[in-house]
């Protein structure tokens, strides 16, 4: 390519990201406002300055600009959430977090897997491909919609926690699925729970490691030489074990995430952060996620094509209901009944019947299988796009809402 073709390309992608931003902060002022998540404003904005609206911003889903910026801000947003889990609390309700993290994903595809295969009448197979890439929920939508509505900190945890880990699972039974598929082979359940071990421990065990030797070196410890620069170790432990897990066959986002408690709880290893350090790493986190979610989902707000969503419209939102209305509460039902420890009201089972978004993740997962070339692509797309809109534009908007109505904001206190 001639250095003019770069410069160009370059140039192009500068003016994508200003236009963005420009755009980006109107939608944050109206957030502010208006007290609206911006993540459900940035989707709004994003397709009205699209294809389908101003055609300001024309940048393709499986571009590399796209990916990229898809990539690095669910690692950093993951890792962002995963320093704000309190161990203490975590102990507490670990048991909801893993039956809504494995068992709860595959409760939701095969409702959801179910009922698509009916609606849109598609063998069963590529219906639970479908089910399998929304099945999970999305933390760079709950993290930030979380931090400008303070809840109740144990739901607030379990569902942040459950959005990280149970990417894993939906990541890997789309893939499962996918292969099956492609190699027209009857599903195995020993290689599927084989594949996941690997995956999810994998992932656990690299963000363990990579987490506890960033906090060594961020920390006050005599081998702490790195805690003038929190902010740098902080971001190689995010983008550090998401790269290391993946090189092992292993989930990164789940390393990434890991990472992120280890990071957050120093006291677990009896270790002391430069407060400094911490405000600096504080800092850091929040600016990139806000810059991160932006782009993302004003990206994939003006990648909506509401030709293919006219075209599967009214059998996509019924499949979306009843993946909100039936899926979500039969899930939450099954995983959090059973946890006598956490001792879950039917207020915060209600209040997890709700928050349900949809999100970075599957539209990632969505992207890969379509450019497969795969059959039914199309209702794939379509479908994803309304779960990721839909959940967004009508949950993630009224989360505070319905958190206020079932008595779980947490009061400001006044100083």
């Amino acid at each position: 390519m001639e250095t003019s073709n770069v410069i160009q390309v370059v140039e192009h992608e500068l003016w994508m990201l200003t236009t963005v931003f420009i755009f980006g902060i109107v939608a944050m002022k109206i957030s502010e406002k208006f007290r609206i998540p911006d993540v459900a404003l940035f989707m709004i904005v994003g397709m009205l300055i699209g294809p389908s609206g101003l055609h300001l911003v024309l940048e393709p889903g499986d571009s590399l600009s796209n990916q990229f910026i898809i990539m690095l801000g669910s690692i950093l947003i993951l890792f962002d959430g995963g320093r704000g889990i309190d161990v203490s609390i975590l102990k507490k309700v670990w048991v909801t977090i893993t039956l809504l993290a494995v068992p709860g994903v595959i409760v939701t595809a095969v409702v959801v897997g179910v009922a698509a295969h009916y609606v849109f009448h598609i063998p069963l197979l590529y219906a639970f491909l479908i089910a399998s890439i929304i099945a999970s929920t999305d933390p760079a939508t709950l993290i930030p919609v979380f931090k400008q509505v303070k809840i109740k900190e144990s739901v607030r945890q379990t569902v942040e926690s459950e959005s990280a880990f149970n990417d894993a699972t939906g990541s890997i039974l789309t893939f499962t699925v996918l292969g099956m598929i492609m190699s027209h082979s009857e599903f195995s359940l020993g290689s599927g729970v084989r594949e996941f071990v690997v995956q999810a421990g994998g992932g656990l065990l690299v963000g363990a490691l990579i987490g506890a030797i960033g906090l060594l070196l961020k920390s006050k410890h005599p081998l702490g030489f790195f805690q003038s620069h929190a902010q740098l170790v902080g971001a190689l432990m995010a983008i550090g074990s998401y790269l290391f897990a993946s090189s092992i066959g292993a989930s990164g986002f789940m390393a990434t995430f890991t990472a992120g408690v280890f990071s957050g709880n120093p006291k677990i290893f009896k270790l002391e952060i430069h407060e400094k350090a911490t405000e600096h790493l504080q800092y850091f986190g929040e600016t990139f996620s806000l810059i991160m979610r932006t782009l993302i989902f004003m990206l994939l707000g003006t990648q909506v094509n509401f030709t293919v969503l006219m075209k599967y419209g009214w059998k996509g939102l019924l499949l979306i209901l009843i993946f909100m209305f039936i899926a979500r509460p039969l899930t939450v039902l099954i995983c959090a009944l059973p946890d006598r420890l956490a001792k879950w009201s039917w207020k915060d089972i209600l209040f997890m019947f709700w928050v349900r978004e949809t999100g970075v993740i599957p539209a990632a997962l969505s992207g890969m299988i379509v450019a497969t070339g795969i059959q039914y692509g199309d209702i794939i797309s379509s479908v994803t796009f309304l779960a990721i809109l839909i959940t967004i534009l009508v949950q993630a908007s009224t989360t505070g809402f319905v958190a206020k109505k079932l008595g779980l904001v947490l009061q400001e206190k006044n100083h």
